[in-house]
C-alpha cells in the first residue's frame, strides 16, 4: 500500500521498484485527524514530510503572529528534510544544528483534515540521495547553503531593524520630556536670578545690593576643592572658625553651602553688608548659591540625557536609508558612548584623521562591527586598560584600527578567530558570533577586510573599507 502510493504521486513517482521499496522501508507512515499539530520547526530539519492524501497547513510564528505560508493538498507535496543538504562536514561546531540558520525556522505543520504523511529521516534521505542521485545532492547542497546564508542575512537585518524601531521609540518618548527639562531648567534659572536679584534688593537696598550679587556670583563657580583635599579642608576649618568668631547660629549646614569660600571672600562679604546683619546676608547668599548649584546639576543631567538619546540615534541610523554616505568618526563616537559604562575604568585614545572622508556604507551594521570589535578589546584588557583607535587613509580605502593593550591571541586562538561559534570567553559571556559577524559585515557586505596583529602585550584589528561601495 505505502510503496503504490510512493508510485503514484509526481515526487517519487518515477522511482524504481527497488529504489521505492528502500525509501519505503527507510521512513515511516503518519496517519493524522483534521486539526492534529503534525510537526514543529525542529522537526522540519530532522525529518522529510511527503504528502500522501489529505491538507497540511504549513505556518511559520513570527513574534506573536502565526501566517499561513503554504497549504500541501497534492500527494507527492513536501517540507522539510533540511538536515540531509546540511553539508556538516564544512561546518564548524553546533552551526549545522542552530535551527535560527535553518530556512524552515518557526515553520510547523498543522492538519486541515484527515489524511497520511510519509516521514523520512534527513539521515536516510542523504544517504539515498548519495547512492541514487550523487550529482543531484551536490547540486541540491548548494543550493541550500545559498538558501540559508539568505534567511542568516535576513534574520540579522530583522534584528536590526527591530533595533531601529526599538530606539526609534525609545529616543521619542525620552527626547520629549528632556528638552521639555532643558527649557525648564532656563526658564528656572532666569526666575532664580530674578528672585535673588529682589530680595537682595528689599532686604540690603540699592546701594549694596549690586555688590553683594556679584560677590554671590563669584562665589557660586568655585569648584569644592583647590589644591587638593587637604587645602580643601584646612579652607573649611578656617571657615568655621570665621564663621564662630562672628557668633553665627548654625555653623556647620552654613560652612557647607558656602563650599569654596575662603577668609578673604568673608571679609569682603562683610565689608559689602556694613551695617546690616551679617547672619541673614550670608544664608542668603549660600541658599542663593546652593540654587545655582542644584540648577546646573539638572541642567547637566538633562544635556547627558539629550546627548545620549542623540548617541542612540546615531548608533541606530534609524530612520535613514540602508546604504548612505557617512563619517565613521560618528559611528565611533556614538558606540563610545554606547558602551560607556563598559569603559569606565578604561583609557580611549584617540587619533583620527581629519582628511578621512566619508564612505558609502550601512551605518547600522557598522556600528555593530565597532561594537563587536571595541567589547572584545575591552574584555582582553579584563575591562581595565588602554584603547586606542586610529583612522587613515589608505589609497581608495579607509582603514579603522581597534588596538588594546590586553593580553593577547595565541596562535591557535588565531587561527580560529572568524570561526563562528568559537569563543575564549566564560560561558554566558560571549556566543563566538562577533568576529564571525563583523567580517561578515565587512567582507560580504561592504567589500572590504579585517585582519589582526596580535601579541602578548596586546591585539590590533584592522578594518579596510573602500571609500565608494
Amino acid at each position: 500500500m505505502l510503496v503504490d502510493d510512493l508510485r503514484t504521486n509526481f515526487l517519487t513517482g518515477e522511482l524504481t521498484d527497488a529504489q521505492l521499496n528502500e525509501l519505503a522501508a527507510a521512513g515511516e507512515e503518519i496517519v493524522f485527524a483534521a486539526g492534529e499539530d503534525l510537526f514543529c520547526d525542529s522537526d522540519q530539519a530532522e525529518y522529510l514530510w511527503i504528502l500522501l492524501e489529505g491538507q497540511v497547513e504549513l505556518i511559520r510564528q513570527s513574534a506573536n503572529e502565526a501566517a499561513v505560508l503554504f497549504t500541501m493538498t497534492t500527494p507527492g507535496q513536501w517540507a522539510g528534510g533540511w538536515q540531509a543538504w546540511d553539508d556538516t562536514s564544512t561546518e564548524v561546531g553546533s552551526r549545522a544544528l542552530d535551527p535560527r540558520l535553518h530556512p524552515s525556522n518557526r515553520l510547523s505543520g498543522s492538519a486541515l483534515s484527515a489524511g497520511r504523511l510519509f516521514r523520512v529521516p534527513s539521515a536516510e534521505l542523504s544517504r539515498l540521495a548519495t547512492d541514487w542521485f550523487p550529482f543531484a545532492k551536490h547540486l541540491i547542497m548548494g543550493l541550500y547553503q545559498n538558501v540559508r546564508s539568505i534567511e542568516a542575512a535576513a534574520h540579522q537585518r530583522e534584528s536590526l531593524v527591530a533595533l531601529g524601531t526599538l530606539a526609534a521609540g525609545l529616543a521619542h518618548e525620552i527626547n520629549n520630556p528632556a528638552a521639555a527639562a532643558i527649557t525648564a531648567v532656563d526658564s528656572l534659572r532666569s526666575t532664580v536670578d530674578e528672585m535673588v536679584g529682589d530680595l537682595a534688593l528689599h532686604t540690603f537696598g540699592v546701594d549694596r545690593r549690586d555688590t553683594l550679587d556679584q560677590l554671590r556670583r563669584e562665589l557660586a563657580p568655585r569648584p569644592a576643592t583647590q589644591g587638593g583635599a587637604l587645602a580643601d579642608m584646612d579652607r573649611e576649618d578656617a571657615v568655621i572658625t570665621w564663621l564662630e568668631r562672628h557668633e553665627i547660629d548654625g555653623v556647620w549646614p552654613l560652612a557647607e553651602k558656602l563650599a569654596g569660600a575662603d577668609t578673604d571672600w568673608l571679609d569682603r562679604f562683610e565689608i559689602a553688608v556694613a551695617d546690616e546683619p551679617l547672619a541673614p546676608a550670608l544664608r542668603w547668599a549660600s541658599t542663593a548659591t546652593a540654587a545655582d548649584a542644584l540648577l546646573s546639576e539638572l541642567a547637566d543631567a538633562t544635556h547627558r540625557i539629550s546627548n545620549l538619546v542623540e548617541a542612540v540615534k546615531s548608533y541606530s541610523e534609524m530612520d535613514r536609508a540602508s546604504l548612505q554616505r557617512i563619517d565613521v568618526h560618528s559611528g565611533l563616537e556614538s558606540t563610545l558612548v554606547m558602551l560607556g559604562r563598559k569603559l569606565e575604568a578604561v583609557d580611549v585614545e584617540r587619533a583620527f584623521d581629519a582628511t578621512v572622508p566619508s564612505i558609502d556604507a550601512y551605518a547600522a551594521e557598522l556600528n555593530q562591527v565597532w561594537t563587536n570589535l571595541i567589547d572584545n578589546a575591552v574584555d582582553a584588557m579584563d575591562g581595565r586598560g588602554t584603547l586606542r583607535l586610529v583612522t587613515r587613509v589608505d589609497g581608495d580605502a579607509i582603514v579603522v584600527d581597534v588596538a588594546d593593550n590586553g593580553h593577547g591571541m595565541t596562535f591557535d586562538v588565531q587561527a580560529r578567530a572568524f570561526e563562528p561559534f568559537f569563543t575564549t570567553k566564560d560561558v554566558g559571556k560571549g556566543v563566538g558570533l562577533g568576529l564571525d559577524v563583523s567580517r561578515r559585515i565587512v567582507v560580504e557586505h561592504h567589500r572590504g577586510d579585517i585582519t589582526f596583529d596580535s601579541s602578548p602585550g596586546g591585539t590590533i584589528v584592522h578594518v579596510r573599507l573602500p571609500i565608494s561601495h
